[in-house]
């Protein structure tokens, strides 16, 4: 049985969306509402995907199909396709599942051909208007079909004017553009090899095919990626009747949407063109006009347009995004579908229509995408300056900003302490350059990926960052940047998009982040509906204040090792490693203390009465210390004198130190086993920090954290150090204080055995990142700057593994840790802290698998709460 894959109009009103696409089904929808839509039928997405996966080959009874819904059309309408006296003419429309605006191709005036247009400029009487329909033909499908670089007829079209001493197109004669079909004709046979078919039939075959490999067109499959849309949808396509907005002075084309998709306003918003086809809007080729001149121009087919818009917004329950076409004073509908729209925009539109009783609360929360939230969160470019990017890069932190160039993170701490804006430009950052981070506006680097240091630690910061600027050459000793001719050099002002990965020359001006009254209204909606709490990664108190300001329910991951990055503090630390003797090591450890304990305390009272979790000393202690290489030039330098043998010790301690795979290394809690006086002077600070905060009545609920746990052995002995120092620093205040200990999970081991970890464990904290890669056996900043995007565009995987949580393994050890770990210890508290802990997609399977919280960056806090919330409500984060 030959499956169903061509669907009228007026027949297709219950056909599923997804093989629809939006266009088929909101013409469907129009259709059965009884709105002026033009004739057609829609050739589903299943047959794009059959051709997709059979090497443009259509599945069985597919052209049988459309012979026969074209002869059903051909008789609705008194015309014929390919008529030499009344022709049927056909545009040819893609539309996939979901919106992909001006990604894939469209076709107009198809059926076209010289016997055609000679017998529409009879029938019509009007030369001009039937030879550019058959121009316009001959530029698309020459475009589309062929592979003709539009620029080709461009030219030609150009040339045409200029010779006829006229602006616009429509100045042409119809003997002008008579000529000018010739000319495209000799053009296409030049540029493709072949004449251009005069079969109308053999026309509708070579679109509709071509519309169907637009699916896999490189900027359909980059803005797929972009969004999260599965490759595997297809698109349909739409055979329409052509209505004509080019038929003269009483006709037109527009765009428009039932709000302004920018800010919300119930206002019409949109634009019109006089006496022009749809593509004549979208491609520039003439500047439109508002919305509002339609009014004066043609008055009873613009009140028609905005009650029929009233009445599709009311139906539908959404702002519609709408193409019409006006064929001498009558109105027509071409297409309907959900507007796409700023953030600002999004919110205030869903509060308004709960305001007007159109949507419940319920359906407002599920309405906003999360991911989107970002546009609030950070400063972004002013829309309305144009300006073009000299590099572009990843996107890999949303968020505008502005400064001068500077090569080094020391430059950049010192002049933006000093009060001025600056940009750090590096080949890839470390922990080194922390302090330069923090000073920074942003941060670009040409090498690195989404999850890179640089992305990782902008994101926590709130600042904006690209990252891989591949096309970017720095030269740290000359301090420029260069870009084939274009070359920064240190001071340059330099202003960067962390949303769209751009980077451009001067100071552009920027829009302050706000999040508004819409967002507080939703964002309560969401906190009654989620069951995940949710907490912040902060290791600051700025961090700290900022997350609680944005909802955050307290902090779960506060990093002990940013604080050691201070520069009067890292020589202290240096001074700890460097140690020989015990007496000097615990001499350096007295010395971090207070350092330490002040941090704990202006952070716990921040956060007063919420739980903060800190995790004791993570990384290796390598890490601390000068870069090897650079030690070594630095050594060959200095002439022989008591800095050179300080630099000899030095380089010779950081070479003792210093693993092969130290991800895998002496680090976490193997660290303390080996040098416990670390961890004990951290819980010393931590535990004096406390109580110092609830002297003043700022307690909070603290949480310590081992990590790197592989074996139950380990958490006991590192509880036992723990627990014997919290005890003798409350036996020495004659205090009490309520601190719980747990773990972090990062290892398959610990998630295996989970059970066991369980019984010295107070809580679990998942720590994704590191279960990633030790799980994939991915090391992260190596993945993404080697393999991982050949692994996406060649589909091995769907989504980047540490951008959203690997559902089917890391997400697998995530439940077999929390179900294993709880079947052993009722009640254990479970969260995430890792970078997915602010990924809707994730959040949504953390949710799924009973977790209690995330913890997210703090400007992630937003998307996480309403994430949680849609969670709840169902919404699975599922690809689309």
């Amino acid at each position: 049985m030959t499956d169903t894959y061509v669907y009228a109009f007026a027949d297709a009103a219950e056909v599923p969306r997804e093989l629809l696409g939006g266009k088929g089904a909101g013409l469907a929808d129009m259709t059965r509402l009884g709105l002026p839509v033009p004739d057609g039928f829609t050739i589903t997405t299943a047959a794009c995907v059959h051709a997709m996966h059979s090497g443009g080959d259509w599945p069985d009874g597919l052209a049988a199909q459309i012979d026969s819904a074209l002869a059903a059309l051909e008789q609705r309408c008194g015309r014929r396709l390919g008529d030499d006296a009344a022709p049927l003419l056909v545009s040819v429309r893609s539309g996939a599942a979901v919106s992909m605006p001006g990604m894939m191709e469209t076709i107009l005036n198809l059926g076209l051909n010289d016997a055609a247009a000679h017998a529409l400029a009879e029938e019509t009487g009007d030369a001009r208007f039937a030879y550019d329909s058959y121009r316009r033909l001959l530029q698309m499908f020459g475009e589309v079909v062929a592979g003709v670089g539009a620029h080709v007829f461009e030219h030609a079209l150009t040339r045409r004017k200029a010779e006829q001493g006229v602006k616009l197109d429509t100045g042409l004669s119809g003997d002008d553009l008579r000529g000018l079909c010739t000319e495209f004709k000799r053009l296409y046979a030049e540029g493709s090899g072949t004449e251009f078919p005069q079969d109308p039939r053999e026309q509708l075959r070579l679109a509709i095919s071509a519309v169907f490999r637009s699916w896999g067109a490189p900027r359909a499959h980059v803005y797929r990626r972009a969004n999260d849309i599965s490759d595997d949808l297809g698109t349909a396509a739409n055979i329409c009747q052509m209505v004509f907005g080019n038929r003269g002075e009483g006709s037109g084309t527009g765009v428009c949407f039932s709000r302004d998709p920018a800010t919300g306003e119930h206002v019409l918003y949109g634009e019109f063109l006089q006496n022009a086809q749809g593509e004549d809007v979208v491609a520039g080729i003439r500047t439109p006009e508002p919305i509002e001149r339609m009014r004066e121009l043609l008055p009873g087919a613009y009140e028609e347009l905005v009650a029929t818009v009233e009445r599709l917004e009311k139906h539908h329950r959404e702002v519609q995004d709408i193409e019409f076409t006006v064929e001498q004073g009558r109105l027509y509908m071409l297409q309907t579908r959900t507007a796409k729209r700023t953030a600002q925009a999004a919110l205030k539109i869903v509060r308004e229509f709960v305001a007007e009783g159109v949507i419940t609360p319920d359906e407002a929360v599920l309405r906003i995408d999360p991911a989107q939230l970002d546009q609030l969160l950070h400063p972004r470019l002013d829309a309305s300056v144009e300006a073009e990017p000299i590099a572009r890069g990843l996107g890999a932190s949303p968020g505008a900003a502005v400064g001068a160039a500077v090569f080094d993170a020391d430059t950049a701490a010192a002049r933006g302490a000093a009060g001025e804006a600056v940009v750090l430009v590096r080949w890839e950052t470390t922990p080194d350059d922390i302090h330069g981070l923090i000073q920074a506006q942003g941060v670009v680097t040409s090498h690195g990926g989404m999850t890179s240091h640089a992305a990782v630690v902008a994101r926590g910061m709130g600042k904006p960052c690209v990252a891989g600027v591949e096309s970017a050459q720095i030269d740290e000793a000359a301090r420029t940047l260069t870009v084939g001719d274009v070359v920064v050099r240190e001071g340059d002002m330099i202003t960067i998009d962390g949303a769209a990965g751009t980077l451009m020359l001067g100071a552009l001006p920027l829009v302050a982040a706000e999040l508004g009254e819409d967002f507080a209204a939703i964002a309560a909606w969401a906190d009654e509906r989620r069951r995940l709490r949710v907490r912040a990664n902060a290791d600051t108190p700025e961090d700290a204040r900022r997350a609680r300001e944005l909802g955050a329910e307290g902090i779960g991951l506060c990093r002990t090792e940013h604080m050691f990055m201070a520069a009067e503090r890292l020589p202290v630390v240096r001074e700890m490693i460097l140690a020989t003797q015990d007496a000097k090591r615990e001499a350096a450890l007295a010395q971090l203390l207070p350092m330490q304990q002040s941090d704990f305390e202006a952070i716990f009272a921040a956060m007063a009465g919420l739980p903060v979790t800190v995790r004791l000393l993570d990384p290796p202690l390598h890490e601390f210390l000068p870069d090897r290489t650079a030690l070594a030039v630095e050594l060959a330098q200095t002439e022989p004198s008591p800095e050179r043998a300080r630099l000899e010790r030095l380089a010779d301690r950081v070479r003792q130190l210093s693993e092969q795979n130290p991800m895998l290394g002496t680090r976490g809690c193997r660290l303390a086993l080996l040098h416990p006086g670390i961890y004990a002077m951290q819980v010393r600070a931590i535990v004096r920090g406390a109580l110092a905060a609830a002297g003043r009545g700022e307690a909070a609920q603290i949480e310590i954290m081992i990590p790197l746990v592989a074996y139950a052995e380990e958490l006991r002995r590192m509880r036992e150090l723990v627990e014997e120092v919290i005890a003798e620093e409350l036996e020495s205040a004659g205090r009490e204080l309520e601190i719980s200990i747990g773990t972090m999970i990062e290892l398959p081991r610990a998630a295996l055995r989970a059970a066991e970890i369980a019984e010295y464990a107070d809580f679990f904290s998942f720590g994704t990142n590191d279960l990633t890669q030790t799980t994939l056996g991915f090391s992260r900043d190596d993945a993404e700057s080697a393999f991982l995007a050949t692994y996406l565009e060649a589909g091995v995987i769907e989504r980047n593994p540490f951008a959203s949580i690997d559902m089917d393994g890391v997400g697998e050890l995530v439940r077999i840790g929390a179900e294993r770990g709880r079947a052993a210890r009722p009640g254990l508290k479970l969260g995430i802290c890792g970078e997915h802990g602010g990924d809707p997609a994730s959040v949504a399977f953390f949710h799924g698998a009973g977790l209690d919280y995330v913890s997210c960056s703090p400007f992630r806090v937003p998307i996480a709460r309403l994430a949680a919330a849609r969670a709840a409500l169902g919404a699975t984060g599922e690809r689309r």
